[in-house]
């Protein structure tokens, strides 16, 4: 029982984390990208830098559900290779 409660706290941890970083990153990289990138350092017109910026947020947001499917699958491995130890 105890073992299983652990594995259940470490899954909540890691949907948390990465349903964090599915807010924070891509809403982050869109208007910094915008700004600093495409608008500032490139000079890209404001309609230009709205277009790149909403395609740098989609490609984050791919990153950010492969990381999750990546340690999600890797965590569940290691779970029933534990498991089936015993």
């Amino acid at each position: 029982y105890f073992r299983n409660e652990g594995s259940l706290t470490s899954t909540l941890r890691t949907l948390l984390f990465f349903t964090a970083l599915m807010i924070t990153l891509p809403v982050g990289l869109y208007f910094s990208s915008k700004a600093y990138v495409f608008e500032g350092t490139l000079g890209m017109s404001d309609r230009d830098s709205y277009f790149y910026a909403a395609i740098v947020a989609v490609i984050t947001v791919h990153v950010v559900l492969a990381l999750f499917v990546y340690v999600a699958w890797n965590e569940g491995s290691r779970q029933w290779r534990e498991g089936k130890q015993d």
